[in-house]
């Protein structure tokens, strides 16, 4: 069991850490037809708008109710009712989110107060749902401020259902998963004869399709129609940790049933859900499944040369520490170094003596004679430091190209992860060829001697 400490230092060197605010915006990504807002200055829009499009390359949907320096003394009421008016009027969207920031929270907004004033000053937006979620920069990670605007959306939006649909089932998605994660657990559900609805889905909309229409909200996600329709679900599946309140949630809501997966990553992992979905739905194992985990044995079969004994660091949000950290574990390799953002209960089941809550600072300390570093993007310049091979995980990864197709759950992505990181190590071993070898001084003085 890790044992779970935090760096106190007087600013952040590299912050390895993004705001809770940003993890909410990206939550509400997950919405069909969402526009998300955040309530707090412009600067703070813009840089969460940046970040977003670096990693996906896509056009990302996000406003703002552009406070300045009189409405954050005065209150940010004017500025939260027109934000609202002028989305609807401009993108009519089925769902404006609402995050705040550390300024309107500093301030003390009660923006829960704001939206009842402004429903009832304005009647016409009963067709527009508004959810708000409470995500102050100052508090929490990046999967904090998905858990809140995912939690704030459930019991804004779910309902109990008094019929219930034996083949639907609800699919509560960490921030950890990637578009092409998401896509490839909806096809193993599928496989089984289910129907998932996923919340939120980014697989739907930042998967990188083309359209054909433009429009100014998300296209693609979840619907307001499959949210409200949770409740008709025979059981619920959280992956993550950070998904567990709101399975919680969801279950005293509407009375459905939660199983949580801490990982999705490895074969252990993966037997567990798919015998779960076995069960679940009265089927076998599909064909397909059964083969893909045959090559998943001999991947790892393959593999694991290259994978023992190798010393690792890791720097990441918390549940995708504990999927790559278990695995790697799992696969021979030693956890040197592991840093996190913030506190949660998957950090105790880390086969690690310390997880530290500190910055990129830490992180490249700790990966001193490591074999490999693991992190997002902005870990490039310490593996250079360090002349040790990297492999980029989480977000954002802006210096590689399809960043939303990245795959590292089930059977299928756990054997491209084996490649991609064993063809990391494989590149760095170190071989003995005519122009480095060299005979042993003594041998050196016996042929002289000859």
């Amino acid at each position: 069991m890790a044992t779970v400490k935090t760096a106190f230092k007087a600013a952040a060197v590299n912050p390895l850490k993004m705001s809770s605010t940003l993890g909410a915006s990206y939550a509400f990504l997950g919405m069909n037809r969402c526009m998300p807002v955040m309530h707090g200055s412009q600067g703070c829009t813009s840089f969460g708008l940046v970040l977003l499009v670096r990693h996906f390359r896509e056009a990302i949907p996000l406003q703002t109710t552009a406070m300045n320096e009189v409405s954050s003394i005065l209150g940010g009421m004017d500025n939260v009712e027109k934000a609202i008016l002028n989305i609807r009027a401009r993108t009519k969207p089925d769902l404006i989110g609402i995050c705040s920031t550390g300024l309107t929270e500093t301030k003390g907004d009660d923006v829960e107060s704001y939206l009842k004033l402004i429903r009832q000053r304005h009647p016409d937006l009963e067709d527009t749902a508004i959810v708000y979620a409470s995500t102050p920069d100052y508090v929490g990670a990046f999967q904090d401020g998905w858990a809140s605007a995912v939690l704030a959306m459930i019991r804004e939006l779910a309902t109990p259902s008094g019929i219930q649909d034996p083949k639907q089932v609800t699919l509560l998605a960490g921030c950890h998963l990637t578009p092409a994660d998401i896509e490839e657990l909806r096809d193993i559900i599928e496989s089984f004869g289910l129907k998932a609805i996923v919340v939120p889905d980014v697989s739907g909309s930042l998967d990188g399709h083309m359209s054909d229409q433009f429009s100014p909200t998300t296209m693609g996600g979840t619907t307001l129609a499959e949210m409200r329709s949770m409740g008709a679900s025979v059981a619920t599946i959280a992956v993550g940790e950070q998904m567990r309140e709101c399975a919680v949630a969801l279950e005293e809501i509407t009375g459905v049933p939660y199983t949580l997966f801490d990982r999705l990553t490895g074969l252990e992992p993966n037997d567990r859900f798919l015998s779960y979905l076995s069960k679940l739905s009265g089927q076998q194992v599909p064909a397909k499944s059964r083969r893909l985990r045959s090559q998943l044995q001999d991947a790892m079969l393959d593999g694991h040369f290259f994978f023992g004994g190798k010393k690792v660091a890791i720097g990441a949000e918390p549940d995708l520490l504990l999927a790559l950290g278990a695995w790697l574990t799992e696969m021979g390799c030693e956890i040197q170094s592991a840093v996190t953002t913030t506190q949660s209960a998957a950090l105790a089941q880390l086969d690690v003596a310390e997880v530290l809550i500190g910055d990129l600072e830490d992180l490249e300390h700790g990966a001193a004679g490591c074999d490999l570093l693991v992190t997002h993007s902005h870990g490039r310049q310490a593996a250079a430091r360090l002349k040790i091979p990297f492999h980029r995980a989480g977000l954002p990864l802006f210096d590689r190209l399809g960043a939303g197709h990245q795959l590292s759950v089930g059977y299928r992505g756990t054997r491209r992860l084996i490649f991609d990181i064993g063809n990391l190590f494989l590149a760095d071993e170190h071989h003995v060829t005519p122009d480095t070898w060299q005979l042993p001084e003594a041998s050196l003085q016996a042929v002289a001697q000859a």
